[in-house]
């Protein structure tokens, strides 16, 4: 286990549009913001996204599953922002998406697009060391946290 004890910094609140991409859009804020670490809460709804719902296989690498989800439809997530090897924000999201009679839960990504509003919370963490860093063997880029 890796951890370390960091405080709340900055919190902002942000809405996003119609048509508007969820991870270029809460990335853009954390670049602009110049945001390290945070934890990300999101709520509204979602037009389409292509969603890891699991690993198709787990050797030799890991291949994600992807489920096409196409709504309009609701979506509830959280997530956190921790900056990679280039030092740029990159966003992790695990939501439940629905619509009617199609409910599911995982990472979406692949173009994920936001449907009439998008309310994102992001709450700053200061005080910690962590990056998400390649992980050869598994091919991912996981997060790392220094004590």
């Amino acid at each position: 286990m890796e951890y370390a004890v960091g405080s709340p910094g900055r919190i902002i609140a942000a809405r996003l549009f119609e048509g508007e991409n969820l991870y270029d859009s809460i990335e853009s804020i954390a670049e602009k913001e110049q945001i390290k670490s945070a934890a990300v809460l999101i709520t509204g709804g979602i037009r389409k996204a292509d969603v890891v719902v699991g690993p198709k296989s787990e050797t030799p690498k890991i291949e994600p599953d992807f489920f096409s989800f196409t709504g309009p439809g609701e979506v509830l997530g959280v997530g956190t922002l921790y900056c990679d090897d280039e030092d740029k924000p990159k966003l992790h999201l695990h939501a439940g998406l629905g619509r009617a009679d199609t409910h599911i839960v995982g990472c979406p990504r692949g173009g994920a697009s936001i449907f009439l509003i998008l309310e994102v919370t992001i709450i700053e963490i200061t005080g910690i060391d962590a990056k998400r860093q390649l992980d050869p063997a598994l091919g991912l880029k996981l997060l790392r946290i220094k004590s």
